[in-house]
């Protein structure tokens, strides 16, 4: 009997395709985070002034516009696999580069080329493993995939506390221990086949035979991997007719989704300590506790995201505006219960995170799909950076107004979900991307001339 990519259980290559991409997300979550942590010593360190702490906390983010607007294209063009190990390759080196920085504006390029390579990482790990994952399967992998990132930002806090026992340099061996699980990650991931959806696409059939044989046995069938070949979707077309709604969609909700959550992550110590928790190092142990819930809280996703991506999306918005509101409502509270709120917005904001990975990935097909990628990957680290610079601003002028604009945007992105969202569960990726027509033929991917000969 034959056996196709999406019908299969997954096996111990898919989990391990899914591991891999997972640890990227990882690294990813550990660089962004750690900076939180290491930016007040590394203020005093050079002396820096408010617009120089602004750069280099806000400097990934915005190179990860970059990278996501070029290297998801790259990556529809040149293969999965290639940008899959040199991203983490550039991990290593610009992780140890940190540690021998003399001034704040060598340390700000570091950052911003870190952030490139992170874009290129977001938008190449989702794609790829995506593009292995069964259908039945997808949304429970991709949720191990995005929870890696919760991981990689809760351990960057536990490291970043033990190393605050270096003293003021501590900051340097914080920003250059991100080498350790990148070249681990990079190891790993070397001999990682390349995706058969996008060898097919190039055209290279017997190694998209070879690749899922070896993954399935001598029985792999190629029949619901393909894609019709008539139909070229190409990096523009994301921008236009029935595709330009998807990029929106997708880019706001995960501009949604990241504005209060990069605030909350980078600034957390000092939102915490302006609601009391700032006796010794209580500030960090608080926010690891809260960094433990979002790692919970994405591993949730899990249960719900087989029963309907939509609800999802909105039940996760729509409960993770309640703790915010309450905070900013809340003019004393006692320290137990800020950890509490905390942690109900920490688990509702991520359980939705998966969506960041699926819905780019079951929205558009294999010719851009990592585009897609990476161009929502760009546009939301706008509202990213938004959080960044506005959090400090909202904070200095007051932690209720911070709180209530959290809730806000939440409520926005519940909103733009109950407009814009589509349901993709329980398609394969060819059905998910196929549902729209094609912006220049105007007949869906998956209707190839062949198929309309036979309905005829």
């Amino acid at each position: 009997m034959a056996r196709s990519l999406e019908n299969v259980r997954p096996s111990r290559t898919h989990w391990l395709i899914t591991m891999y991409a997972g640890g990227g997300e990882f690294c990813d979550g550990f660089i962004l985070s750690i900076i939180g942590v290491a930016l007040p010593l590394i203020t005093v360190s050079f002396g820096m002034d408010s617009t120089q702490a602004g750069l280099l906390g806000a400097a990934a983010l915005i190179g990860m516009v970059f990278g996501g607007l070029i290297f998801g294209y790259v990556t529809d063009k040149i293969g999965r696999q290639k940008v899959y190990l040199a991203d983490l390759a550039a991990f290593v080196v610009l992780s140890v580069l940190q540690f021998f920085a003399t001034d704040p504006w060598q340390l700000i390029v570091l950052r911003f080329a870190m952030g490139i390579a992170i874009g290129a990482d977001f938008a190449i790990a989702g794609t790829i493993a995506s593009e292995f994952a069964p259908q039945k399967s997808r949304g429970p992998l991709m949720v191990v995939v995005v929870t890696m990132w919760s991981l990689g930002a809760a351990t960057a806090y536990g490291v970043g506390w033990a190393m605050l026992s270096l003293g003021p340099e501590g900051w340097r061996w914080m920003l250059a221990s991100s080498a350790v699980p990148a070249a681990l990650i990079l190891l790993l991931r070397i001999g990682t086949p390349e995706s058969p959806r996008w060898l097919l696409k190039k055209g290279r059939t017997d190694e998209a035979k070879a690749v899922l044989t070896q993954m399935l046995g001598p029985d792999a069938d190629l029949a619901d991997v393909a894609e019709d070949p008539g139909v070229t979707v190409r990096y523009l077309d994301v921008f236009r007719g029935p595709y330009l709604r998807r990029t929106i969609f997708v880019a706001l909700f995960w501009a949604c989704q990241l504005l209060p959550l990069y605030a909350i992550n980078t600034y957390e110590p000092a939102i915490l300590g302006s609601f009391g928790l700032s006796h010794g190092s209580g500030t960090y142990v608080g926010s690891m506790v809260i960094q433990i819930f979002f790692v919970l809280g994405s591993l949730s996703g899990m249960l719900m995201v087989n029963r309907g991506r939509r609800p999802l999306l909105l039940w996760s918005f729509g409960i993770s505006a309640i703790p915010l509101l309450v905070l900013s409502l809340l003019s004393s509270p006692p320290a137990m219960l800020v950890i509490v709120l905390f942690a109900v917005y920490a688990v509702a904001s991520m359980s939705s995170q998966c969506m960041q990975v699926l819905y780019p990935s079951e929205l558009f097909p294999t010719g851009v799909r990592a585009t897609a990628n990476g161009v929502a990957t760009a546009f939301s680290r706008v509202g990213a950076m938004i959080g960044t610079y506005g959090a400090p601003i909202l904070l200095a002028y007051s932690t209720s107004a911070a709180m209530f604009v959290g809730a806000g945007i939440a409520i926005l992105g519940c909103i733009t979900s109950f407009f814009l969202a589509p349901e993709t569960n329980g398609m394969t990726l060819n059905e998910a991307s196929a549902s729209v027509h094609h912006p220049r033929t105007g007949r869906s991917p998956a209707e190839s001339p062949a198929m309309l000969e036979e309905t005829q």
